[in-house]
Protein backbone atom coordinates (compact mmCIF):
# COMPACT_ATOMS: atom_id res chain seq x y z
CA UNK A 1 0.00 0.00 0.00
CA UNK A 2 1.13 3.52 -0.78
CA UNK A 3 -1.56 6.09 0.11
CA UNK A 4 0.93 8.95 -0.30
CA UNK A 5 2.96 8.61 -3.48
CA UNK A 6 5.65 11.08 -2.46
CA UNK A 7 6.26 14.13 -0.29
CA UNK A 8 8.32 17.22 -1.05
CA UNK A 9 8.29 19.55 1.94
CA UNK A 10 4.65 20.45 2.65
CA UNK A 11 3.53 18.93 -0.65
CA UNK A 12 1.92 15.52 -0.24
CA UNK A 13 0.76 13.77 -3.42
CA UNK A 14 -1.77 11.01 -2.69
CA UNK A 15 -1.61 7.99 -4.95
CA UNK A 16 -5.35 8.02 -5.66
CA UNK A 17 -5.32 11.67 -6.70
CA UNK A 18 -2.26 11.05 -8.84
CA UNK A 19 -3.93 8.13 -10.62
CA UNK A 20 -6.99 10.30 -11.25
CA UNK A 21 -4.75 12.86 -12.90
CA UNK A 22 -3.09 10.16 -15.00
CA UNK A 23 -6.50 8.88 -16.10
CA UNK A 24 -7.76 12.34 -17.07
CA UNK A 25 -4.58 13.31 -18.89
CA UNK A 26 -4.30 10.05 -20.82
CA UNK A 27 -7.98 10.18 -21.77
CA UNK A 28 -7.50 13.78 -22.90
CA UNK A 29 -4.54 12.83 -25.07
CA UNK A 30 -6.36 9.93 -26.75
CA UNK A 31 -9.57 11.94 -27.15
CA UNK A 32 -7.70 14.84 -28.75
CA UNK A 33 -6.03 12.43 -31.17
CA UNK A 34 -9.29 10.64 -31.98
CA UNK A 35 -11.14 13.89 -32.67
CA UNK A 36 -8.44 14.92 -35.13
CA UNK A 37 -8.68 11.54 -36.85
CA UNK A 38 -12.42 12.00 -37.25
CA UNK A 39 -12.02 15.58 -38.52
CA UNK A 40 -13.76 16.98 -35.47
CA UNK A 41 -12.65 20.03 -33.51
CA UNK A 42 -9.87 18.69 -31.21
CA UNK A 43 -10.40 21.62 -28.83
CA UNK A 44 -13.55 19.85 -27.70
CA UNK A 45 -11.32 17.32 -25.93
CA UNK A 46 -10.45 19.70 -23.10
CA UNK A 47 -14.09 20.70 -22.57
CA UNK A 48 -15.32 17.11 -22.60
CA UNK A 49 -12.69 15.89 -20.13
CA UNK A 50 -13.25 18.87 -17.84
CA UNK A 51 -17.03 18.52 -17.68
CA UNK A 52 -16.81 14.74 -17.46
CA UNK A 53 -14.52 15.18 -14.44
CA UNK A 54 -16.74 17.76 -12.77
CA UNK A 55 -19.96 15.84 -13.40
CA UNK A 56 -18.30 12.53 -12.63
CA UNK A 57 -16.90 13.54 -9.27
CA UNK A 58 -20.11 15.25 -8.19
CA UNK A 59 -22.21 12.30 -9.35
CA UNK A 60 -19.88 9.87 -7.65
CA UNK A 61 -20.06 11.70 -4.34
CA UNK A 62 -23.84 12.06 -4.52
CA UNK A 63 -24.21 8.33 -5.24
CA UNK A 64 -21.98 7.55 -2.27
CA UNK A 65 -23.99 9.88 -0.02
CA UNK A 66 -27.25 8.17 -0.97
CA UNK A 67 -25.84 4.63 -0.73
CA UNK A 68 -23.99 5.09 2.56
CA UNK A 69 -26.21 7.68 4.21
CA UNK A 70 -23.27 10.09 4.31
CA UNK A 71 -23.79 13.73 5.23
CA UNK A 72 -23.65 16.65 2.84
CA UNK A 73 -21.05 18.68 4.72
CA UNK A 74 -18.25 17.50 2.40
CA UNK A 75 -19.58 18.96 -0.87
CA UNK A 76 -16.92 21.67 -0.55
CA UNK A 77 -14.30 18.93 -0.54
CA UNK A 78 -15.60 17.74 -3.93
CA UNK A 79 -14.99 21.23 -5.32
CA UNK A 80 -11.51 21.25 -3.79
CA UNK A 81 -10.76 17.87 -5.36
CA UNK A 82 -11.86 19.08 -8.81
CA UNK A 83 -9.79 22.26 -8.45
CA UNK A 84 -6.80 20.28 -7.23
CA UNK A 85 -6.93 17.89 -10.17
CA UNK A 86 -7.02 20.63 -12.77
CA UNK A 87 -4.42 22.85 -11.08
CA UNK A 88 -2.14 19.89 -10.23
CA UNK A 89 -2.26 20.88 -6.56
CA UNK A 90 -1.19 17.77 -4.70
CA UNK A 91 -1.82 19.35 -1.30
CA UNK A 92 -5.36 20.37 -2.20
CA UNK A 93 -6.10 16.90 -3.58
CA UNK A 94 -4.72 15.30 -0.43
CA UNK A 95 -6.85 17.46 1.87
CA UNK A 96 -9.98 16.83 -0.21
CA UNK A 97 -9.45 13.07 -0.24
CA UNK A 98 -9.00 13.02 3.51
CA UNK A 99 -12.46 14.60 3.84
CA UNK A 100 -14.06 12.45 1.15
CA UNK A 101 -12.50 9.20 2.28
CA UNK A 102 -13.72 6.38 0.02
CA UNK A 103 -16.71 8.39 -1.18
CA UNK A 104 -16.02 8.21 -4.89
CA UNK A 105 -18.19 5.61 -6.59
CA UNK A 106 -17.68 4.84 -10.28
CA UNK A 107 -21.29 4.18 -11.25
CA UNK A 108 -22.42 7.46 -9.73
CA UNK A 109 -19.53 9.16 -11.48
CA UNK A 110 -20.50 7.54 -14.76
CA UNK A 111 -24.03 8.92 -14.55
CA UNK A 112 -22.90 12.38 -13.43
CA UNK A 113 -20.21 12.60 -16.08
CA UNK A 114 -22.55 11.42 -18.81
CA UNK A 115 -25.14 14.03 -17.85
CA UNK A 116 -22.58 16.84 -17.84
CA UNK A 117 -21.13 15.84 -21.23
CA UNK A 118 -24.63 15.39 -22.69
CA UNK A 119 -25.47 18.99 -21.77
CA UNK A 120 -22.18 20.15 -23.30
CA UNK A 121 -22.74 18.28 -26.57
CA UNK A 122 -26.29 19.57 -26.86
CA UNK A 123 -25.08 23.15 -26.44
CA UNK A 124 -22.41 22.58 -29.11
CA UNK A 125 -24.87 20.92 -31.51
CA UNK A 126 -22.88 17.67 -31.68
CA UNK A 127 -24.21 14.14 -32.17
CA UNK A 128 -24.55 12.36 -28.84
CA UNK A 129 -24.27 8.87 -30.34
CA UNK A 130 -21.14 9.74 -32.32
CA UNK A 131 -19.37 11.13 -29.28
CA UNK A 132 -20.60 8.26 -27.12
CA UNK A 133 -18.68 5.94 -29.45
CA UNK A 134 -15.61 8.17 -29.30
CA UNK A 135 -15.44 8.22 -25.50
CA UNK A 136 -16.52 4.61 -24.87
CA UNK A 137 -13.00 3.12 -24.86
CA UNK A 138 -11.75 6.04 -22.75
CA UNK A 139 -14.38 5.46 -20.07
CA UNK A 140 -13.16 1.97 -19.33
CA UNK A 141 -9.51 3.02 -19.61
CA UNK A 142 -10.02 5.73 -17.00
CA UNK A 143 -11.83 3.22 -14.79
CA UNK A 144 -8.95 0.73 -15.06
CA UNK A 145 -6.38 3.37 -14.11
CA UNK A 146 -8.52 4.62 -11.25
CA UNK A 147 -8.63 1.13 -9.78
CA UNK A 148 -4.84 1.23 -9.44
CA UNK A 149 -5.35 4.25 -7.20
CA UNK A 150 -7.91 2.30 -5.17
CA UNK A 151 -5.38 -0.51 -4.75
CA UNK A 152 -2.65 1.87 -3.58
CA UNK A 153 -4.86 3.36 -0.86
CA UNK A 154 -6.36 0.00 0.14
CA UNK A 155 -9.93 0.77 -0.87
CA UNK A 156 -12.56 -1.34 -2.67
CA UNK A 157 -10.91 -4.70 -2.00
CA UNK A 158 -12.79 -7.98 -2.00
CA UNK A 159 -13.88 -10.64 0.44
CA UNK A 160 -11.56 -12.93 2.38
CA UNK A 161 -9.52 -15.34 0.28
CA UNK A 162 -6.85 -17.99 0.73
CA UNK A 163 -5.55 -17.74 -2.82
CA UNK A 164 -1.77 -17.29 -3.18
CA UNK A 165 -2.17 -13.71 -4.42
CA UNK A 166 -4.60 -12.62 -1.68
CA UNK A 167 -3.40 -9.48 0.12
CA UNK A 168 -3.92 -7.66 3.40
CA UNK A 169 -4.56 -3.93 3.69
CA UNK A 170 -3.64 -3.04 7.29
CA UNK A 171 -3.96 0.69 6.53
CA UNK A 172 -6.84 0.29 4.11
CA UNK A 173 -10.26 1.95 3.99
CA UNK A 174 -11.29 0.16 6.16
CA UNK A 175 -8.16 -1.70 7.32
CA UNK A 176 -7.99 -5.49 7.15
CA UNK A 177 -5.31 -7.92 8.27
CA UNK A 178 -7.22 -10.85 6.78
CA UNK A 179 -6.05 -11.77 3.25
CA UNK A 180 -8.64 -10.65 0.70
CA UNK A 181 -9.15 -10.63 -3.06
CA UNK A 182 -7.30 -7.66 -4.62
CA UNK A 183 -10.37 -6.92 -6.72
CA UNK A 184 -8.94 -3.54 -7.69
CA UNK A 185 -6.24 -5.31 -9.71
CA UNK A 186 -8.76 -7.74 -11.19
CA UNK A 187 -10.76 -4.77 -12.44
CA UNK A 188 -7.69 -3.02 -13.79
CA UNK A 189 -6.79 -6.09 -15.84
CA UNK A 190 -10.35 -6.63 -17.09
CA UNK A 191 -10.73 -2.92 -17.83
CA UNK A 192 -7.56 -2.86 -19.94
CA UNK A 193 -8.77 -5.90 -21.89
CA UNK A 194 -12.12 -4.22 -22.59
CA UNK A 195 -10.32 -1.02 -23.58
CA UNK A 196 -8.16 -2.93 -26.07
CA UNK A 197 -11.25 -4.57 -27.62
CA UNK A 198 -13.14 -1.28 -27.93
CA UNK A 199 -10.15 0.71 -29.18
CA UNK A 200 -9.41 -1.84 -31.89
CA UNK A 201 -13.09 -1.92 -32.91
CA UNK A 202 -13.61 1.84 -33.06
CA UNK A 203 -12.84 2.18 -36.79
CA UNK A 204 -15.19 -0.55 -37.99
CA UNK A 205 -18.21 -0.50 -35.67
CA UNK A 206 -21.40 0.95 -37.17
CA UNK A 207 -23.90 2.59 -36.81
CA UNK A 208 -23.14 5.48 -34.46
CA UNK A 209 -23.76 4.44 -30.87
CA UNK A 210 -23.03 0.75 -31.40
CA UNK A 211 -19.59 0.91 -29.78
CA UNK A 212 -21.01 2.69 -26.75
CA UNK A 213 -23.69 0.05 -26.27
CA UNK A 214 -21.07 -2.67 -26.55
CA UNK A 215 -19.18 -0.80 -23.82
CA UNK A 216 -22.28 -0.81 -21.62
CA UNK A 217 -22.58 -4.58 -21.94
CA UNK A 218 -18.91 -5.36 -21.34
CA UNK A 219 -18.45 -2.88 -18.48
CA UNK A 220 -21.73 -4.01 -16.94
CA UNK A 221 -20.73 -7.67 -17.08
CA UNK A 222 -17.35 -6.91 -15.55
CA UNK A 223 -18.83 -5.01 -12.63
CA UNK A 224 -21.74 -7.42 -12.11
CA UNK A 225 -19.52 -10.46 -11.66
CA UNK A 226 -16.76 -8.74 -9.67
CA UNK A 227 -19.39 -7.69 -7.12
CA UNK A 228 -19.80 -11.30 -6.03
CA UNK A 229 -16.38 -11.09 -4.39
CA UNK A 230 -16.76 -7.50 -3.17
CA UNK A 231 -18.01 -6.44 0.27
CA UNK A 232 -20.69 -3.97 -0.82
CA UNK A 233 -24.07 -4.25 0.96
CA UNK A 234 -26.82 -6.22 -0.80
CA UNK A 235 -30.23 -4.70 -1.41
CA UNK A 236 -32.54 -6.58 -3.78
CA UNK A 237 -32.58 -10.35 -4.44
CA UNK A 238 -29.13 -10.59 -2.90
CA UNK A 239 -27.68 -8.04 -5.33
CA UNK A 240 -25.72 -4.91 -4.50
CA UNK A 241 -26.63 -1.47 -5.80
CA UNK A 242 -23.72 -1.69 -8.24
CA UNK A 243 -25.03 -5.00 -9.59
CA UNK A 244 -28.50 -3.57 -10.14
CA UNK A 245 -27.05 -0.65 -12.09
CA UNK A 246 -24.72 -3.01 -13.96
CA UNK A 247 -27.72 -5.11 -15.04
CA UNK A 248 -29.37 -1.91 -16.24
CA UNK A 249 -26.30 -1.12 -18.35
CA UNK A 250 -26.34 -4.61 -19.85
CA UNK A 251 -30.07 -4.42 -20.58
CA UNK A 252 -29.82 -1.00 -22.26
CA UNK A 253 -26.85 -2.03 -24.38
CA UNK A 254 -28.46 -5.31 -25.41
CA UNK A 255 -31.80 -3.68 -26.25
CA UNK A 256 -30.32 -1.15 -28.68
CA UNK A 257 -27.95 -3.61 -30.33
CA UNK A 258 -30.78 -6.11 -30.92
CA UNK A 259 -33.04 -3.29 -32.15
CA UNK A 260 -30.48 -2.04 -34.65
CA UNK A 261 -29.63 -5.53 -35.88
CA UNK A 262 -33.34 -6.24 -36.40
CA UNK A 263 -33.66 -3.07 -38.46
CA UNK A 264 -30.61 -4.03 -40.51
CA UNK A 265 -32.16 -7.43 -41.31
CA UNK A 266 -35.54 -5.98 -42.39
Amino acid sequence: MMPILFEIGPLRVPSFGFMLMVAFLLDYYLLHRELKRRNKNPQLAADIVFWAAVGGILGSKLYYAVEQGAGWDNIQAVGDLIAGIFTFSGGRISEALQVLGSGLVFLGGFMGGMLAVTILLKRRGESWLLFADIVAPLLILGYAIGRIGCFLVGDDYGVASNLPWALTFPRGIPPTTTPVHPTQLYETLLGLIIFAVLWKSRTRTKPDGMLFFIYLILAGLERFFIEFIRTNPKYLLGLSGAQILALSMIAIGTYFIVKWKSKAND
